[in-house]
């Protein structure tokens, strides 16, 4: 069984974190060949949330995002799932709890994300809009996209 949390940095014991960006640089850095500075200093900012969800056994952290405030917005980002836990709705559930969150903490504010073009689809079952140009990360094509403040809420599949 899966479990599923989120909590600020700082809340977070040692080994949970590490693993959380263990995976992150697995995906972003190793699977996507992209070398670029992964840890930007983003999840220390106090209003920053970590997002993950852990394999009830073991505690490997299988799928993470974080959820920040960037001021006018907040913004999910970082969203990742290990290769062996893709396409078992773990990415979905955090996000629909992030989502969640966002609304709870600034239900008037839009929640922003930069999507690999690939993705932009499946951001959209939640309620994510394309929001401006196609732009290249790191040799990623990407698109930006927006939630509206009083999109309804993402579906439960």
């Amino acid at each position: 069984m899966h479990q599923f949390h989120h909590a600020a940095l700082r809340e977070i014991d040692a080994a949970t974190l590490y693993r959380m960006m263990w995976l992150r640089v697995r995906v972003f850095v190793v699977e996507q060949d992209a070398a670029y500075p992964e840890l930007d200093g983003r999840d220390l900012e106090p209003t920053t949330e970590l997002f993950w969800a852990a394999a009830g056994e073991t505690g490997d952290v299988l799928a993470t995002l974080r959820l920040l405030d960037d001021g006018d917005a907040m913004r999910i980002g970082r969203v990742a799932t290990s290769r062996t836990a893709r396409g078992g709705g773990l990415a979905a559930e955090l996000m629909r709890r992030a989502i969640a969150e966002s609304t709870r903490r600034r239900p008037d504010r839009e929640i922003r994300l930069d999507a690999q073009a690939h993705l932009a689809s499946w951001y959209g079952r939640f309620g994510f809009e394309v929001a401006g140009a196609p732009f290249e990360e790191d040799g990623i094509p990407h698109v930006p996209m927006a939630r509206a403040p009083h999109a309804p809420a993402p579906d439960a599949g």
